[in-house]
C-alpha cells in the first residue's frame, strides 16, 4: 500500500471515465437501483494505467464493502470492459485531523477474480450477494427455513394503551402516520426524545406493533442501542461484520432505542452510519429514542447529527396533572381494578416526573389491599405514597400554591408578581390568595408582600371576590374546588 496527498478537484482522465461509464451500464442490469445508488454511484474513476482502473471510493468501509459483496461482479465487469489483463486498484479517501491539510489517499488493490471454468451468460448470472435467506441473523426465529426475524417488540405497548396529552401529542400523531406508510412520510427518520419514563419506548414499539398489524410482509425490529454496540464487538471478534450489517440493512422498520449511548462507541457509530444511509435510501423506515435531543449529544459524529435532522425531532415531555390521571385510569382498566376518584387524583399529583412510578403506585396500591384485606382508600394511599416520592408529606407554603394555580390555569408564574388587570391573571391571583389564606399561617400583609408588594386591603378584597363568586357561580366553584383538592392533596 502506498500513501499520497492530492488535489480534490484534479479531473479523472477522460479514458478512465469513458471505461468506467461502460462498467456501470453493465453493472446497473445486475444489481437494483437502490443498491446500485448506495455502493455504486459514489465511485469516481480517477486512472486507467496498463488495464488497471484506479477507483476513488469515500472510505475505508465502503472499500471493504465492495470487495466483500462485489468482488465478482466488479471482477467480471472489468475483464468484459478491458479484456483479460484488466485489474482493480482502489483510491480510500482518508480524513485528515487538520482542516489546512488536503485529504489523503490510500491506494489499495483489488482482489483477484477467478474466471469459471464454465462459460457464463454475465447478464443473466444469478446474483447472491443480496439474498437474505444467506445472511446469518442475530434474531432468528428457530425452526423457520424462510428468514424470518423476531421483532423483539412488546406487544402490550399498543397506540390503544398510550396515553395522549399535550406531552406527547406531536410525537403520537408522527408515529401513526408512519405507522400507516412506513418509510414514505417525511417523518423519517423519527427521533422521540425526552426524560426517562415519559414513554418514548412505549411509542417506538407501538409504532412497531402498528406496523406489524397494517403490513404483515414488513420486517421490523426493535433493538437498544446497548445491544446494538454488543452485537457489533462480538461480530467484529467473529470477522463477521459484513454479515451483521447487511441483516440491519435488510430491515424493513429499524427502531433503535436509546442512541444517546453512541456517544462512547464511536466505531458502532461509523457502522450504524453505513446502515443509516442504506436504510433510508431504499425507502425503509427508521424510529430512534434518546433521553436528550441530538443537538446536545456530544461525541456524536456530525455526519449521524446531520442525518437525524433529515426527518422529525419529536419531543416528549412530562405528563402533566390531567394526562398522568388518564394513565393511572387506563392502567386500572388493563388490571380490572377500581379505586376511588380522589385517591387517583392523590397519586397523579404526588408523582409528578415518572410513568412507571405511577404504574408501581397503582399495583403497590393494589398489592396491599389485597394482602391485607383492605378498601382502598385515602388512608392507605398516603402510606403507599411514602415508598414514592417524599414530597407526599411536604410542607404548604405561599409559593407552592402559586405554583399550583399557576399551573392549572395556565398562567405564568412570573405575571402573579405584577400589577397586570388582565382577566386570567387577576383570577389566579385571587384564587391563589384566598388559598393562602385558608391554608397558611401566614397574615394578611405578608402574602401581599408574596405578590410583587400588594398590601393587606387587595388580600381581603381578593378574598370576598372569591367567596362572592363561590355562590353564584357554578363552574367557578367547581374549578376552586378541583384547585382547592390540589393544595389538600400536597398539604397532606
Amino acid at each position: 500500500m502506498n500513501y499520497n496527498h492530492f488535489n480534490l478537484d484534479d479531473n479523472p482522465t477522460n479514458e478512465a471515465e469513458k471505461q468506467w461509464e461502460k462498467c456501470l451500464q453493465i453493472i446497473k442490469d445486475n444489481i437494483n437501483f437502490r443498491t446500485f445508488q448506495t455502493w455504486f454511484e459514489p465511485i469516481k474513476a480517477v486512472a486507467l494505467i496498463d488495464s488497471i482502473l484506479t477507483l476513488q471510493v469515500p472510505s475505508q468501509f465502503f472499500y471493504e464493502w465492495l470487495e466483500e459483496h462485489y468482488v465478482e461482479l466488479l471482477g467480471k465487469t472489468i475483464k468484459r470492459v478491458l479484456g483479460k489483463d484488466g485489474r482493480l486498484e482502489y483510491r480510500v479517501l482518508m480524513e485528515s485531523a487538520s482542516t489546512n491539510r488536503k485529504p489523503a489517499a490510500m491506494n489499495l488493490p483489488g482482489r483477484s477474480y477467478s474466471k469459471p471454468t464454465n462459460e457464463t451468460n454475465f447478464v443473466d448470472m444469478p446474483l447472491t450477494w443480496d439474498d437474505p435467506h444467506s445472511i446469518k441473523s442475530p434474531y432468528a426465529i428457530p425452526g423457520l427455513k424462510r428468514m424470518q426475524i423476531d421483532p423483539q417488540l412488546n406487544e402490550a405497548y399498543v397506540f390503544e394503551a398510550y396515553v395522549e396529552g399535550e406531552c406527547n401529542r406531536v410525537a403520537r400523531a408522527a408515529g401513526l402516520a408512519i405507522a400507516k406508510r412506513p418509510g414514505t412520510t417525511s417523518f423519517n427518520p423519527l427521533v422521540i426524545h425526552g426524560g426517562v419514563g415519559w414513554g418514548k419506548t412505549h411509542l417506538a414499539m407501538a409504532i412497531g406493533n402498528e406496523v406489524r398489524r397494517l403490513h404483515p410482509n414488513k420486517s421490523v425490529l426493535y433493538v437498544s442501542s446497548e445491544k446494538f454496540i454488543n452485537q457489533f464487538i462480538d461480530h467484529s471478534k467473529n470477522n463477521e461484520v459484513n454479515d451483521f450489517i447487511h441483516f440491519y440493512q435488510l430491515i424493513d422498520v429499524l427502531i433503535m432505542d436509546d442512541i444517546h449511548l453512541f456517544v462512547t462507541a464511536p466505531r458502532s457509530q461509523d457502522v450504524f452510519f453505513a446502515i443509516f444511509n442504506h436504510l433510508h435510501q431504499s425507502g425503509k423506515q427508521i424510529v430512534l429514542t434518546s433521553d436528550t435531543p441530538p443537538r446536545d449529544m456530544e461525541g456524536l459524529q456530525e455526519r449521524l447529527l446531520s442525518r437525524f435532522r433529515w426527518g422529525l425531532n419529536a419531543e416528549i415531555q412530562a405528563p402533566d396533572y390531567e394526562t398522568r390521571q388518564a394513565i393511572l385510569r387506563v392502567k386500572m382498566r388493563k388490571e380490572g381494578l377500581e379505586i376511588p376518584d380522589d385517591v387517583v387524583k392523590y397519586i397523579a399529583y404526588n408523582i409528578n416526573s415518572n410513568v412507571r412510578e405511577l404504574e408501581g403506585a397503582i399495583i403497590g396500591l393494589f398489592a396491599q389491599a389485597t394482602l391485607n384485606n383492605k378498601e382502598i382508600d385515602m388512608d392507605l394511599a398516603k402510606r403507599i405514597m411514602k415508598n414514592f416520592v417524599k414530597s407526599a408529606t411536604r410542607e404548604m407554603t405561599i409559593e407552592n400554591i402559586q405554583k399550583l394555580v399557576c399551573e392549572y390555569y395556565h398562567v405564568p408564574y412570573e405575571k402573579l408578581m405584577t400589577k397586570t388587570r388582565k382577566r386570567e391573571v387577576v383570577l389566579a391571583r385571587q384564587i391563589t390568595m384566598y388559598l393562602a389564606k385558608k391554608f397558611t399561617k401566614n397574615s394578611l400583609k405578608n402574602i401581599g408582600d408574596h405578590f410583587g408588594g400588594f398590601d393587606h386591603t387587595t388580600v381581603i378584597h381578593s378574598c370576598n371576590t372569591v367567596e362572592n363568586l363561590l355562590e353564584t357561580d357554578m363552574e367557578y366553584k367547581e374549578n376552586l374546588q378541583e384547585v382547592q383538592q390540589k393544595v389538600q392533596m400536597a398539604s397532606n
